[in-house]
């Protein structure tokens, strides 16, 4: 039998067999199409992309798959990966100060990049000029902000996405035929008809799966609306396909009103379940300059915690990175954000907006070892919504002044006194010349009018003080006393070659003492009545309420940062005392020289003086702060005189599982923040940031830094090398005799036990330490008097 098939049968047939051809295709993995008529112009064709394992060099590794629903990475699985910034080679290039001379120098150079081959600074010049020629141009008047927020940050985008890709690749086993990488497609967006082209990270037409992956927080802005296009495209709705998200760091909210709007026009999967998901796969990036660029004259050498830097070597590493393209104010520093947000577009990494450098802190120095420079990690707390940034460089500069502060002079000059009987034991004359002692005495000064603050009756605990003070004709009488500020034992771990300051608290002492300077008021003062027992008893209340309350803000407060943050820069220098009397190290130089000239009083407390302080005390002492209404309305003054005592540095050094119990991460963290700043594991909110003192620690060959840095025009460096060899001890001069009846209570000569197995001393290292077993002082009303026990001890594993 024949069968005749006529044109219009034939043209059924035709367009029926393509229905059966695409549903097949669509069946086994195929992925939607664009419709006929949204079909683009003759244009390059679409890159096919490549076997994921074979684009990335991965072998060995068997095909997995990926975990389903959101996911965050557990904190035990956090890692790093590292990649190469070319740009980074040229983070300390400078251009010429002066505006004149700038401009000649940049027109000489011209705005054609191309003009110059690559590893010519010339050509980082020529990007500038053309980026500042644009009429509507941000960065006219900032090339350190344009070099460090703009320029080495998309030098280093393609490089960190690329090297993550290849992580997620490996780790998630995106492998075998089926896992397909930079796989272009198009898509037609039916709300505006646009056609865009996209890049898939990596695509999977069997199980249909698409995993976009993503080296920092947030989806790219350039890529939001070819994702958004997808999720409308009915094709694409009707595919089944899920798109993986997979982020770097924390995403903390980033996208997600992008990610809310994916998954309502995407709807779910067949079984319930969401298809767009994003997983945390949290891993640090390690940033590296090219191989050998340690030598480049165009490197930023920081100063911090280095020890000569007539050798023109400088610090580098994580904190350096952040801290370098910090402002001095919240205005300048938002300004900065915000033109760094819109060059990144979504792209770049988390940056310094995300650090409270208010809150900065040495808390981890390694063993110094000489020539290579000194490990060290700062940590710092989170800014909410990239809200901080600011202050960075003046903290560092802070903390790094303090710490050669403590080495550098001899431990009985660590005290100040503001008592207005003894206007000449202020504070030692070169501490008074450093923002280190001139932090302790603003301190001090502080601790009086907090003092008082605590004392109002009209807060709970001021009144429960006045109420149990005793009486005199009725009235609570307030005894005159001294207030000072001293270190309580700081907790550290000793360990992995160097010291984690992991708690350093500072203790609040209060006591009676007598005062020839007259206070406020009229007549014989009630205090004159008071007998022995009836001070005594006021101690005792005071004790229990107003020291407490005042020893917290002491801890906590703000205004008593700075303290804070100079203290744990006399623990860590502590150790480096320690470790340079068993070796020699960079810092014997400096350790007990009394030379100070290299950390000075920094602007814009330059011109500083210990008698401003002292002066504006004794006016405050003689007529009054605060006046109390008590409830017959009498008024009362409160007298105090104190200081702050950091001439002893106890610590108490945790056991291994204590430490291993308490922090299991930290020293993950400290390795991963001397490289790059990170997430604290170990604490919630906190970051960890730090770096080399010689640079040892972010070229890829892992080589130290022996240059300058150059400018284009050339201008003398000047240094000022500390002389003098150091001390066998400190020169004490001896006290005034002590002044008042109160109870000096001294911390004991053996500390406690320290050890793994209930031993004592330091943490278990398997080697001969010298430690200080207890350093006591008792600050006086006109001076300080000390005493120090040193005793040797050796522990073993």
């Amino acid at each position: 039998m024949k069968y005749q098939i006529s044109s219009g049968h034939l043209r059924a047939w035709t367009h029926a067999a393509v229905a059966v051809a695409c549903t097949a295709a669509l069946s086994i993995g195929a992925l939607p199409t664009l419709d006929t008529a949204a079909a683009a112009p003759k244009e390059r064709p679409l890159s096919p992309g490549k076997r994921c394992d074979e684009l990335y060099g991965i072998k060995n590794t068997p095909t997995g798959r990926l975990p389903a629903g959101d996911t965050s990475r557990p904190k035990s699985q956090w890692d790093e990966f590292d990649y190469v910034n070319t740009g980074k080679q040229y983070d300390g290039l400078q251009l010429p100060e002066d505006a004149a001379e700038r401009k000649a120098f940049l027109d000489k150079i011209g705005t054609d990049p191309e003009a110059y081959e690559k590893g010519d600074p010339r050509r980082v010049y020529a990007y500038y000029a053309k980026e500042i020629a644009k009429p509507n141009s941000r960065w006219k008047t900032d090339w350190d902000g344009w070099r460090d927020g703009k320029y080495i940050p998309q030098s280093g985008h393609d490089p960190r996405g690329k090297a993550y890709e290849a992580k997620v690749v490996k780790d998630f086993g995106l492998t075998g035929p089926d896992w397909i990488c930079q796989k272009e497609i198009k898509i037609r967006d039916p709300k505006t008809g646009k056609v865009h082209r996209r890049i898939l990270d990596a695509i999977n037409k069997k199980t249909r799966e698409i995993v976009e992956i993503k080296s920092n927080n947030k989806p790219e802005d350039s890529q939001k609306p070819k994702d958004l296009a997808l999720s409308r495209n009915k094709n694409w709705q009707r595919s089944g396909y899920k798109i993986r998200y997979i982020f770097a760091e924390e995403r903390g909210g980033q996208g997600q009103k992008f990610f809310d709007e994916m998954r309502r026009n995407l709807g779910k999967g067949t079984l319930g379940q969401e298809r767009v998901t994003i997983h945390e796969h949290r891993s640090n990036a390690i940033e590296k300059a090219p191989a050998k660029s340690n030598n480049s004259p165009y490197r930023y050498n920081a100063p911090y915690m280095n020890a000569d830097p007539s050798k023109n070597t400088g610090s580098r590493g994580g904190a350096i990175d952040q801290i370098k393209q910090s402002k001095p104010t919240p205005k300048d520093m938002a300004d900065f954000l915000n033109r760094r947000e819109q060059a990144s577009g979504g792209r770049f990494p988390k940056g310094p907006g995300g650090i409270d450098f208010t809150s900065l802190e040495l808390k981890y120095v390694g063993k110094p070892a000489k020539g290579a420079g000194l490990d060290y990690a700062f940590s710092a707390a989170k800014a909410p919504g990239e809200s901080g940034g600011w202050g960075g460089k003046e903290k560092a500069q802070m903390i790094s002044d303090a710490f050669f502060t403590w080495l550098a002079l001899t431990p009985d000059k660590f005290w100040v006194n503001l008592n207005p009987d003894t206007p000449g034991t202020i504070m030692d004359d070169k501490f008074a010349s450093t923002d280190a002692g001139r932090i302790l005495l603003e301190a001090d000064l502080q601790l009086k009018h907090d003092f008082y603050k605590a004392m109002d009756p009209k807060t709970e605990v001021g009144k429960a003080a006045w109420d149990g003070l005793a009486k005199v004709n009725g009235w609570p009488c307030l005894h005159s006393g001294r207030n000072w500020i001293e270190p309580k034992p700081a907790k550290v771990r000793e360990q992995d070659g160097g010291i984690y300051i992991l708690d350093a608290p500072l203790k609040l002492q209060s006591e009676y003492a007598e005062v020839n300077t007259p206070g406020p008021g009229e007549g014989k003062p009630c205090q004159d009545q008071l007998s022995k027992d009836e001070i005594e008893h006021n101690e005792r209340v005071l004790q229990r309420t107003v020291v407490p309350e005042v020893e917290k803000w002491i801890n906590t407060k703000p205004q008593y940062a700075d303290l804070r943050r100079v203290y744990t820069a006399r623990v860590a220098a502590e150790y480096i005392r320690q470790q340079d009397a068993e070796r020699p190290t960079d810092y014997r130089e400096i350790i007990n020289s009394n030379n100070v000239k290299r950390w000075p009083l920094r602007a814009p407390n330059q011109d500083w003086k210990k008698t401003d302080v002292f002066n504006k005390y004794v006016k405050v002492f003689k007529e009054g702060e605060f006046k109390y209404e008590l409830t017959k309305g009498e008024e009362v003054w409160v007298i105090t005189v104190g200081g702050v005592d950091f001439s002893k540095q106890p610590k108490r050094n945790i056991t291994g599982l204590q430490f291993r119990t308490e922090r299991p991460y930290t020293p993950r963290t400290k390795n991963t923040a001397i490289k790059a700043a990170t997430d604290d594991a170990d604490q919630d909110g906190m970051l960890m940031l730090g770096g080399n003192s010689a640079g040892m620690s972010d070229d890829d060959a892992g080589t130290p830094t022996p240059t300058t840095k150059p400018t284009p025009t050339t201008k003398p460096t000047p240094t000022d090398k500390p002389t003098g060899k150091p001390t066998t001890g400190p020169t004490r001069t001896p006290p005034p005799t002590p002044t008042g009846s109160g109870n000096h209570t001294q911390p004991p000569a053996t500390p406690p036990a320290d050890d793994d197995n209930g031993g004592g001393g330091l943490a278990d290292t398997g080697a001969q330490v010298a430690t200080i077993a207890a350093i006591t002082a008792a600050l006086l009303s006109a001076g300080v008097a000390l005493v120090w026990w040193k005793r040797r001890r050796t522990t073993s594993t």
